[in-house]
């Protein structure tokens, strides 16, 4: 636009000249000189654009058979981002694409250099040799995600404060998101985490910025609100009773909710325990009732209280997608006794969903937080089941520490104990921050 605009300033400039220009032989060679000036300057600017252009067009090729040639996998298609993105992201389904493979751009952080990692996530530490995971970009159809800048991200977030409210996989992005911003703060002295319980911070002080963690698996008040010690397979839930947990985070500016795992059946015959009322006031009564009924309970308390508490003009409530599980390796045409162990690549299938990934969980939520759009409340799904149920290989599987001394029987049989549901890092969680990312600078 700016050449364009000083074709015309030049043009004008000319026409003035020869209209003012004195008549005879001194107006004609005036005229032929502002000519000569003018095409010159026409000339250089179309042939510095083409240098340009060419120039542009050299280092995407170079970019392009880099990737071609060190990949040597599929077909790449890499794509000039802008810093925001394309314009037309704003209708752009960021959740539908594919995993190209790109050790240009990928890893977003250096794994083993991150200080805040977690041993359960950090594969290459505990001795996973093959990479390869590490270097998949997520591409949309049709458009790109905004580039990822953590200065961007803390500037974003100076003097406030953001939280991650969920499960063990939500405190996996939570550590993703951290190892994808304190790369960018050198000074040790800047950043520092703090340990409360049930509590994680993650603060950059030079910002006056908070990233916690908090762990509240079922949402409402429970019997697996320590996270530490709890019963994965008996799970009680209060329907009535969630203040202990929102006034962590009733003053955050952005709040991420995740439930999901914890609302699955471990085996067929899986059912909770729902409670009303309390010991203490002496009314206290239990119901034996599904996993999916339980979830929607606490997906009913949780909307009310946003509906009666939430202030709309200061927090912005995002509900993370289903995150799927790799355990039964006959869903990609593997034997399930080897779940997701020793898979070194993603599905490639385009479309494909894990036949064993609840997406209606997803919708049941929806349902729930389209009923706070009358408030004026807006609830974000990050919607990335989908792109991660490609990710079979993604997962730490026994690639990590064991918090208990394994069996013999268990070191015999590798897979038995493979860790197919948290994933790696760096790895998938740093696309799911992408998207926040995205949502938090542009939309």
């Amino acid at each position: 636009m700016k050449t364009e605009a000083g074709h015309k300033a030049i043009a004008a400039g000319g026409k003035m000249t020869v209209l003012h220009a004195p008549v005879g032989v001194m107006s004609i060679v005036t005229s032929l000189v502002a000519f000569f000036i003018l095409a010159s300057s026409i000339v250089f600017l179309f042939d510095r654009g083409q240098e340009e252009q060419v120039q542009m067009a050299v280092e995407h090729g170079r970019q392009e058979v880099q990737v071609k040639l060190e990949a040597g996998l599929q077909e790449p298609a890499i794509r000039g981002t802008t810093e925001e993105g394309d314009a037309s992201n704003e209708e752009c389904n960021w959740s539908r694409g594919r995993w190209v493979y790109d050790n240009v751009s990928r890893p977003l952080y250096n794994g083993l250099k991150c200080a805040f990692i977690f041993p359960e996530v950090a594969c290459d530490k505990y001795g996973r040799k093959d990479v390869m995971y590490q270097h998949w970009r997520w591409q949309p159809h049709g458009c790109d995600l905004p580039r990822f800048d953590a200065i961007k991200l803390l500037e974003k977030l100076r003097n406030k404060r953001l939280v991650f409210v969920g499960d063990s996989v939500n405190r996996n992005q939570w550590v993703s998101l951290v190892c994808m911003v304190e790369a960018s703060i050198p000074d040790d002295r800047l950043k520092i985490r703090i340990f409360n319980g049930s509590l994680i911070s993650f603060r950059a002080l030079e910002y006056n910025a908070t990233i916690d963690f908090y762990w509240s698996p079922l949402l409402v008040e429970s019997n697996s609100d320590n996270p530490i010690i709890h019963r994965v397979e008996y799970r009680i839930i209060r329907a009535d009773r969630i203040e202990k947990h929102a006034s962590v985070w009733r003053d955050a500016d952005i709040v991420v909710f995740n439930s999901y795992l914890w609302w699955r059946k471990q085996k067929d015959d899986m059912r909770m325990k729902v409670m009303y009322g309390s010991f203490e006031d002496g009314d206290a009564k239990l119901d034996e009732m599904e996993m999916v009924d339980g979830f929607e309970i606490a997906l009913k308390k949780l909307t009310e209280w946003l509906g009666e508490n939430i202030d709309k003009s200061k927090t912005r409530i995002f509900f993370a997608g289903s995150s799927p599980t790799h355990s039964w390796a006959s869903d990609w045409g593997g034997e399930d006794k080897n779940k997701c162990f020793n898979e070194t690549e993603p599905i490639y299938k385009t479309g494909y969903k894990a036949a064993t990934t609840d997406y209606s969980l997803m919708a049941t939520a929806k349902s729930y937080f389209r009923t706070l759009e009358p408030k004026g409340i807006h609830v974000q799904i990050l919607n990335i089941t989908e792109l991660s149920d490609y990710r079979k290989d993604g997962h730490p599987t026994v690639f990590r520490k064991q918090y208990v001394p394994l069996t013999k029987e268990q070191i015999a049989d590798p897979a038995s104990y493979a860790d197919c549901t948290h994933w790696c890092l760096p790895g998938v969680p740093d696309v799911w921050n992408e998207f926040l990312y995205g949502y938090l600078v542009q939309k």
